[in-house]
């Protein structure tokens, strides 16, 4: 008898536990979900617009619309469905790309079987999350050209502060009559780490193509594979960019189908951009973002506007290190060793204007802010003949005073005529 007195208490209990962790499910669920936006504004890249939220105590539904901070070009309107479970919440919905009008009329129809749907889990011990997508075949029809996307996949995963993306598509093809560009299979695989409102972050990107190939109806050219790579770095003292990108062998099979025309490594950083600069130039978007209209693009004048900050990411005087070129060609008997820097001068940075450098007159004054050297090693003879130099010469310096190239003490000769 005392055993079943128990019973009811033991399933109330049970049933109030089990209520409290469904409720706590959903509030980590949107918490998560409403960091994750924040954190996506955050980068200034982005205008998050949340049109419809429902947070229930079983289940949340919603509606996020994400479009580039500068312009309206495209959206992507996604919905979401979540399942809250004690554990874990099960989450899917659609993606659906939007043009705006302009840029509808420009590109034509996009053709598609179905629109995309999505997959997603959100763990709510860990606050882990995952997110699948699998992208249908579609095409982008346009006055004769067409882009055919044979299919993808994507997978985004992580918990705050730490994010993964990997992205898989088949194959991409871009036919203008005669002419056919295909690219594929090709991979993405990025990790952005941050702390909060992305003060400081980082972030590393890798891209590889397996194949490229240009045809034309005279010729064919063909690259396998082409990998590029980036590291960029916010701190307290600086913006710092790393770059890399390695070209393999790329064919002329209609010249000469065994000899490679070039392959090679181009390696640089980008360093000294002023991080309180940088970070002042992204809060200045997400104001101008918020004072606008989400369905307009960004207010006239914001380049004026925000002169004065994108003069101050210069105010510790940039500089561009190319640590590696090497690039060889076969085919022509040519490599090319080569490294070297080049700096901007900072100085009197109010005299330069950033709305004005469609101007050759203004132009010619950031130019002039330029200096470096570079030096090309063990060069082959045939340069220094370009050149005009004596034929003996086999390390060619390249200086940068002022905007003006010298190469080896002497004037640039110019190559190309006018």
């Amino acid at each position: 008898m005392r055993k079943e007195r128990l019973i009811v208490p033991t399933l109330a209990i049970i049933a109030i536990v089990w209520a409290a962790a469904q409720l706590l499910s959903s509030v980590l669920f949107e918490r998560s979900l409403r960091q994750a936006l924040e954190d996506l504004e955050a980068r200034g890249e982005w205008r998050v617009n949340r049109t419809e939220n429902h947070q229930g105590w079983l289940s949340s539904q919603g509606r996020l619309i994400l479009s580039p901070l500068l312009g309206r070009p495209w959206r992507l309107e996604l919905t979401y469905s979540a399942r809250h479970g004690i554990l874990s919440t099960d989450v899917e919905g659609t993606v659906l790309p939007r043009l705006d009008t302009v840029l509808q009329q420009a590109v034509g129809e996009v053709t598609a079987p179905s629109v995309p749907r999505w997959q997603g889990r959100y763990h709510t011990l860990s606050g882990h999350s995952e997110v699948r997508l699998a992208l249908a075949p579609f095409v982008i029809q346009q006055n004769g050209r067409e882009l055919a996307v044979r299919g993808g996949r994507l997978r985004l995963e992580g918990v705050f502060g730490d994010w993964r993306l990997r992205a898989l598509f088949d194959q991409l093809t871009l036919m203008d009559g005669m002419a056919q560009l295909a690219l594929g299979p090709t991979e993405l695989e990025s990790r952005y780490t941050y702390i909060d409102d992305a003060y400081n972050f980082a972030q590393r990107d890798h891209l590889h193509i397996e194949t490229l190939t240009l045809s034309y109806p005279s010729y064919d050219i063909q690259l396998s594979p082409l990998d590029l790579n980036s590291h960029m770095v916010l701190d307290e003292s600086e913006l710092r960019i790393k770059g890399d990108v390695e070209i393999g062998d790329v064919m002329v099979p209609s010249e000469a189908p065994d000899m490679p025309l070039l392959n090679g490594r181009i390696a640089l950083e980008l360093s000294r951009l002023n991080a309180d600069a940088v970070r002042n130039v992204i809060r200045r978007l997400r104001q101008e973002a918020a004072w606008g209209d989400a369905s307009l693009p960004m207010a006239e004048g914001l380049l004026a506007r925000l002169e004065p900050e994108l003069r101050k990411v210069l105010s510790d005087s940039p500089r561009l290190d190319v640590t590696t070129v090497a690039i060889d060609s076969p085919l022509l008997g040519i490599r090319l060793d080569a490294d070297g820097a080049l700096f901007f001068d900072a100085r009197q940075l109010d005299e330069l204007s950033v709305v004005n450098l469609d101007k050759e007159k203004e132009q010619a004054k950031w130019l002039e802010r330029i200096d470096g050297d570079f030096t090309w090693h063990d060069a082959p003879t045939v340069a220094a003949l370009w050149l005009g130099l004596p034929l003996g010469t086999r390390e060619l310096q390249f200086d940068v005073v002022r905007g003006v190239w010298r190469v080896n003490g002497r004037p640039m000769p110019e190559l190309w005529p006018q």
